[in-house]
């Protein structure tokens, strides 16, 4: 086992201890509008004068529906255009992560074995490939997106488009046909329709309704429901696979596999799932490139995703006890637009950064901010502040960063590379965030122009 694997199952089991002190709240059944608990802005210090320049921007994104949990409480849900609670939306490749769960499930049950020869399921002649290379490809290459198929045929799942590209496991590339075909791997291995083991296994179990796999296009199905649902979904995965006591998926190892690296060629993707924090990405877009970073570098460090076309989001830090979800279309054309994704998070850490009653004016907050509450989460050197024309700072982030300045509104005004100081560059007087990241680590504080 690799070291970075070896690390990150340590902090999923970590995890697990801190979630276990934690108290979650689970909703009832069924989505009952009144019976979902809340957690208003102001009991958590949260900026609530930024919250409507949140939904302005998610408006303008096309948003339909948009929720934030925290610990199992609903925060914020806000609802664009016709879209209301008991609307149905489609989750688009955010389903990938939820079959993701249903393939571990019927792998608990004893009806497959993830290692076994997809052919043991599909029978043989299912790609166009001889029958050595199409036996090497398991249905966990699948979940890990590292079939070795070529992707140009993107969503066929006819023989004739399934040709070779290079041995298992050693390419990574976002490829919808073999993820569709485990819907034939399911229904064959468990004898049901994906919709009846969805319901039975899922469903059923947290209380949800209404949710149901429609055909997509000739060759794949997708996921359909309530925004709630979604959440749903997300609380069983902040809570490992348990719904309020009732296990859904109780198969630790498969489900620590899940939301951990799968592979050392994208280690920002798991069974099916996105993972910030590591140290590089292939994008959905491009097989070819490799970005350095973490997906997410405005998101937590330890955020596991489901992301589908248009920006449908399941969003999960199970450390800051944190859902997002975000149902909508998207002027995109990513197969998952993971930038839209980093920028509602960039905006959320606005509207959650405050100072508590205790913290000391170490030259990071003016006077002014420490009077109305606003002030770094994580507090920084700066100086002089307030400035006329620089200010400088020193960062407790390790390492190379980004620094960013954005406006009281949360609109970003600046973002450079490994710089101790910041220029006014024709910049109104007034009060600014700076924000340090390096993706796993992030400093904060208010400087002031005058």
């Amino acid at each position: 086992m690799s070291l970075y694997r070896s690390l990150y199952l340590l902090k999923a089991v970590t995890l697990v201890f801190s979630l276990n002190a934690q108290e979650l709240y689970f909703p009832p059944s069924h989505d009952a509008a009144a019976e979902w608990a809340v957690t208003t802005p102001e009991e958590l210090s949260w900026q609530t004068d930024s919250i409507a320049s949140l939904y302005e921007f998610l408006e303008a994104e096309q948003t339909d529906a948009f929720l934030v949990l925290k610990d199992g409480k609903i925060v914020l849900e806000q609802y664009f255009g016709t879209y209301t609670q008991d609307s149905i939306h489609y989750w688009a490749s955010a389903s990938k992560s939820l079959r993701a769960m249903l393939v571990g499930i019927a792998q608990e049950e004893g009806e497959l074995d993830i290692n076994d020869p997809t052919s043991d399921y599909l029978g043989e002649g299912w790609t166009s490939l001889d029958q050595e290379q199409e036996d090497s490809i398991t249905v966990l290459s699948q979940l890990k997106m590292t079939s070795g198929l070529n992707e140009f045929l993107f969503g066929c799942t006819d023989p004739a488009c399934l040709l070779y590209r290079a041995p298992v496991d050693t390419r990574w590339a976002y490829h919808n046909a073999p993820y569709a075909l485990l819907r034939d791997v399911l229904e064959t291995a468990t004898g049901q329709t994906q919709n009846a083991f969805t319901n039975s296994r899922f469903e059923d179990r947290v209380g949800g309704s209404n949710g149901i796999w429609v055909p997509y296009d000739q060759y794949n199905t997708t996921y359909f429901s309530r925004a709630r649902l979604m959440a749903r979904y997300g609380l069983l995965i902040q809570n490992d696979g348990n719904w309020d006591g009732v296990p859904v998926i109780q198969d630790a190892d498969y489900l620590n596999a899940m939301l951990s690296p799968s592979q050392d060629l994208n280690p920002s993707y798991g069974y099916l799932w996105w993972l910030n924090g590591q140290d590089s990405y292939i994008s959905p877009d491009n097989a070819n490139v490799i970005f350095p970073g973490p997906l997410a570098p405005d998101a937590p460090a330890d955020v596991v995703l489901a992301a589908g076309r248009d920006g449908q989001f399941i969003s999960i830090s199970r450390e800051e006890g944190l859902i997002m979800i975000r149902q909508g279309d998207s002027s995109s054309e990513s197969l998952a637009p993971i930038d839209l994704h980093n920028e509602i998070w960039r905006r959320l850490n606005f509207i959650r950064e405050v100072v508590s009653s205790t913290t000391e004016n170490n030259g990071s907050a003016t006077p002014s901010d420490l009077a109305s509450g606003r002030a770094g989460l994580l507090a920084m050197k700066t100086y002089p502040n307030p400035a006329r024309e620089t200010i400088y700072f020193d960062s407790p982030v390790q390492g190379d960063f980004w620094i960013s300045l954005y406006d009281q509104q949360g609109r970003l005004l600046m973002r450079e590379r490994n710089k101790n100081q910041i220029a006014r560059n024709g910049l109104a007087a007034g009060l600014y965030r700076l924000s340090v990241s390096n993706g796993s680590q992030r400093a904060s504080s208010w400087v002031q122009f005058e």
